[in-house]
Order: C-alpha cells, then structure tokens, then sequence
C-alpha cells in the first residue's frame, strides 16, 4: 500500500508541473483583439528594438525556444499567429534567450555549453541501460557492480547538472527580460500584468518536470550502492 501511494506521488510530483504549465498557457490563449499584434509580430519588433543582429523568428511544431545555433526565435502556430497573453508572453520570453545569448551571458553560455556535451553523453547512456541488465549479469563481482552503478550515477548526473543550470536562465529570460520589456514598454495594459506574470512562470518552469525525473532517475541508482 505504501509503495502504491509513494508511486502515484513520485507520477504527481513529476506530471503536475507540465499539466499546470499547459492549463496556464491555455487558460491565457484566448485571443484579444485589443493587443497590438501576434506573438511573432512582437518578437521581430523586439528583435529589431534590441538591435539582435541576424536573429530570425519562425513557426515550429517542437514547441516554443530560442536556438543559439541558428540565432532563431522559435513559436508554435498558435503563439506566432496568436493575438494572446500566452503569445505575447512566450515571444517576449524566447526574446529574452535571444538577448542572454546578444551579451554571451554567462550562465546561457554554461547551460549551451553542458548541453553540447550532453547531447554525445544522452546517446552512450541509451545504449548502457539497455545493455544495462545483461551488464549486471556479468557483473558478478561487488566491484564489477559498483562501477556499473558508477557509470550510471555518473551518466545521469550530467542531466540533473544540465537540467538545474537550465532553471535560473529561464527565469531570467522570464523576469529579468520578458517582464521588464512587456511592463516597461508599455506592450500591455498594467491590468494584464499579473495573468502575464503566470504564463512568464509557466515558461520558466517548463524543464522542472524534465529536472525532477532526472533527480528521481539518479536517486534510483545511487540506492544501488547503499
């Protein structure tokens, strides 16, 4: 029974965060004829406010984000054509990667760093917990089976460390950039501002799900050593 209620808490803790994000940016979608213009719109007026040389906004299906490597913004249909809270607040937030990435700020840096090497890590780690149980087999002796579990602490530990760089720029992008820019520019009404600043959070908070399965997947093999 305990066991039962400990798993259907660990699926809360790890499925809440995405569900609340998706309700947040959808209970803001609606579309308000009264804003000035569309999500994409806003973005490429701000790309051109902030004088973002050679940073391009475009449609994408992968969800909304700012890619360093091709200096493009990146939104979802119903955000780059969407005359919303949701749309102006995911453009301005992805704007505000696009500006961390102008000043080559340093925690950006760091995060796109990791994530390059995670990415070649992210495929030695498929293959070893797939080869993982035949590898256990074989591992018949204790040291043989504490360095496997070490290999495994080890590749995981890479993601958590991405994952938890990842959390302070998104929310740097959402209230040290978007909000700012959104409030001070006077892009929307004062009255809109606290609805912007949930879909700002929501933004920032969307790798928390990612963050906490990869904390949960790490502590699963550090329990192997005690």
């Amino acid at each position: 029974m305990l066991i039962a209620i400990g798993l259907a808490a660990l699926v809360a803790i790890i499925l809440l965060p995405t569900a609340w994000v998706r309700w947040t940016l959808a209970r803001h979608g609606s579309e308000r004829q009264d804003l000035p213009g569309t999500g994409g719109e806003l973005a490429k007026h701000l790309i051109e406010y902030y004088q973002l040389a050679g940073v391009s906004v475009e449609r994408t299906d992968e969800g909304d984000h700012y890619d360093p490597g091709s200096k493009t913004v990146r939104l979802r249909s119903n955000h780059f054509d969407g005359r919303s809270l949701s749309a102006a607040a995911v453009a301005a937030h992805e704007v505000g990667h696009a500006i961390q990435d102008a000043r080559d700020e340093r925690a950006l840096r760091l995060r796109q760093t990791l994530a390059r090497f995670a990415s070649g890590t992210n495929k030695i780690a498929g293959w070893f917990f797939i080869a993982a149980p035949v590898l256990a087999i074989l591992a018949r002796t204790p040291a043989a089976f504490i360095a496997l579990v070490a290999i495994g602490i080890a590749l995981l530990a890479i993601d958590v460390i991405v994952n938890l760089v990842t959390l302070p720029v998104e929310f740097d992008a959402s209230f040290g950039k978007a909000l700012p820019i959104l409030r001070e520019g006077k892009y929307l009404k004062d009255s809109d501002l606290p609805a912007v600043k949930s879909v700002l959070r929501a933004a920032a908070l969307t790798y928390v799900a990612a963050a906490l399965l990869s904390l949960v997947n790490l502590a699963r093999w550090v329990r192997l050593l005690r």
